[in-house]
């Protein structure tokens, strides 16, 4: 068991659907810290599979760090070979939770349950590119403006900072040098 006491210790992640206006569904993925309850990442578009979600976590890492774990539903995305080979070649431990029991993943589900409610719910997404900047304005909302109860009530971007720093100083699990992460274009079959 991880225990959540540093910045970067677990990463949560999930997935949530909705669709564009002309009922083309989209995707999207939002990955989120444990200890600093803050979104680390999203993604949104048509298809996400194994290899979109490892170039997605490869941008992450070159700002945040690695973390020490991730934990997932037992999705294709997180159980196919791109993905569990991105958590061993980096020695992130992945942690499966039950089939049937999201709550065994619980922050990355309350954060959905906001997401939908406060985002998707409220928009009428015409485009996918429309749909990513509303999303991303409202994940900034979140991470940056918002104040969260069990961090002292402050915006979740300003309590990560210095155990961000913190974490920088004492050399955080296996950061890339800048040479080691290539993002690939997506391709169609992604």
């Amino acid at each position: 068991m991880i225990a959540v006491n540093k910045i970067n210790a677990v990463w949560c992640m999930d997935f949530v659907s909705d669709s564009l206006c002309k009922a083309r569904g989209i995707n999207c993925l939002a990955v989120a810290g444990d200890f600093s309850h803050e979104c680390v990442q999203t993604a949104v578009d048509f298809g996400i599979g194994g290899p979109y979600v490892t170039r997605l976590l490869d941008e992450a890492v070159q700002f945040r760090g690695y973390p020490t774990a991730v934990r997932t539903d037992n999705g294709p995305e997180f159980t196919n070979h791109a993905f569990l080979d991105w958590c061993e070649s980096h020695k992130i431990q992945h942690i499966l939770i039950q089939p049937e029991r999201p709550m065994q993943n619980g922050y990355i589900e309350s954060f959905n349950g906001k997401f939908r409610d406060e985002c998707l719910n409220e928009h009428w997404f015409e485009t996918l590119p429309q749909a990513r900047e509303m999303i991303r304005a409202w994940v900034q909302d979140y991470n940056e403006v918002r104040p969260h109860s069990s961090i002292g009530r402050m915006p979740r971007r300003r309590f990560a900072r210095p155990h961000r720093q913190q974490a920088g100083k004492a050399g955080s699990h296996q950061n890339p040098t800048p040479n080691e992460v290539t993002l690939q274009p997506r391709t169609l079959s992604e």
